[in-house]
């Protein structure tokens, strides 16, 4: 599965490079099943899903598991429609490439973890975040299960080699900020550059440790390993960041705020519903909302464990903007000297969209 933390390439109307596709309405039988488990006259009176004329629009994101999932459920449980909304939610190989998409004026909109939005800032995308849907990031660093009993804390990685999906990406970055927080120097870490797939290297012991994600974590964990800082919960995030760190959330071009002002607001509506809806439905009902091409050949049983164990630390209730979140992540990168962290917030967010 493509990170969605990479790093932003040069910018302009390149083909948008498409995983997967997902568009319409819900099947009605999720819809009746997922009334039934969620209570939806509770969340936003839905029985039935608008089935009128809709505004189409266009939504690139990554394709990270856990990203996508108050998107995908979202659509599934009706909450697009009854917005007068038809959502395509475009996959694309990682948010830079979402963020190349709506730069290039291929999609209306991009959800991204902030951390990319920011490098595309910087990097001259005119864009504004009006809406967020996750709030910690999606990594967490666990080390080799043999060096499980020597490496008991992050002060222990001094003159180890560490697996990152690339330097400059949010996981490195939050990486940077951890040594430095530890009293670690970083020139005494080797960093390995492997992409977002560790798992082996980290299993192999060919690394010390890493930052990997799901569902890596988890299979680590069955194999011994200790997690060192875990960023997708709220509580190993309150340690060592203060509070929750701004990840997900939907950017537009900043030159169409206005225009798109009564459409943005259906948006944002449509995946607060969502939020609330991921929240209060059944793990396996999440996993029933997602495209069965994203998840072949996965574990659907561990997912949905994963997804019990974490959504309530991954995802807000609310689409509201924590400034607070988006101000720690411009800290982490400025510590950890990335672009991202000369960007001033005001600049980069509208939450006056959503109030």
């Amino acid at each position: 599965m493509s990170d969605c933390c990479n790093d932003l390439g040069p910018l302009g109307r390149e083909e948008v490079d498409v995983l997967h596709v997902s568009r319409g309405v819900s099947r009605r039988d999720f819809l009746r099943g997922a009334a039934g488990a969620a209570g939806l006259t509770a969340i936003g009176g839905l029985v039935s899903p608008v089935w009128g004329q809709q505004k189409r629009v266009r939504l690139a994101f990554c394709s990270q598991l856990l990203c996508v999932v108050p998107y995908e459920a979202t659509r599934a449980a009706g909450f697009f429609a009854e917005e007068g909304l038809d959502v395509e939610l475009v996959y694309t190989r990682g948010g830079s490439a979402a963020l190349q998409a709506l730069n290039g004026g291929a999609v209306d909109y991009a959800a991204t973890s902030f951390d990319a939005a920011l490098n595309a800032f910087s990097n001259g995308a005119d864009i504004v975040r009006f809406a967020s849907t996750g709030r910690l990031p999606l990594f967490a660093l666990a080390t080799s299960p043999d060096l499980a009993d020597e490496i008991k804390g992050v002060e222990a990685l001094e003159g180890r080699t560490i697996g990152v999906s690339a330097l400059g990406n949010a996981d490195h970055a939050f990486m940077l900020y951890l040594l430095e927080r530890a009293g670690v120097d970083p020139d005494s870490v080797e960093f390995a550059t492997v992409g977002t797939n560790l798992y082996d290297a980290i299993r192999l012991g060919q690394l010390d440790a890493g930052m990997v994600q799901e569902p890596a974590l988890t299979l680590l964990q069955e194999r011994g390993s200790r997690v060192l800082v875990n960023g997708m919960d709220i509580d190993d995030a309150n340690e060592y960041l203060g509070g929750a760190y701004e990840f997900m959330g939907v950017a537009t071009r900043r030159g169409e705020l206005e225009e798109r002002n009564d459409e943005m607001q259906a948006l944002a509506r449509a995946l607060g519903k969502g939020l609330r809806f991921v929240q209060s439905t059944t793990p396996e009902r999440l996993v029933e909302s997602l495209p069965s091409e994203i998840i072949t050949g996965g574990d659907r049983d561990r997912l949905a464990n994963t997804l019990e164990r974490y959504r309530e630390s991954l995802y807000p209730t609310a689409v509201d903007m924590n400034l607070d979140a988006m101000q720690r992540v411009i800290d982490v990168n400025r510590a950890a000297g990335g672009r991202g962290g000369n960007v001033d917030l005001d600049r980069i967010v509208a939450p006056e969209v959503v109030g």
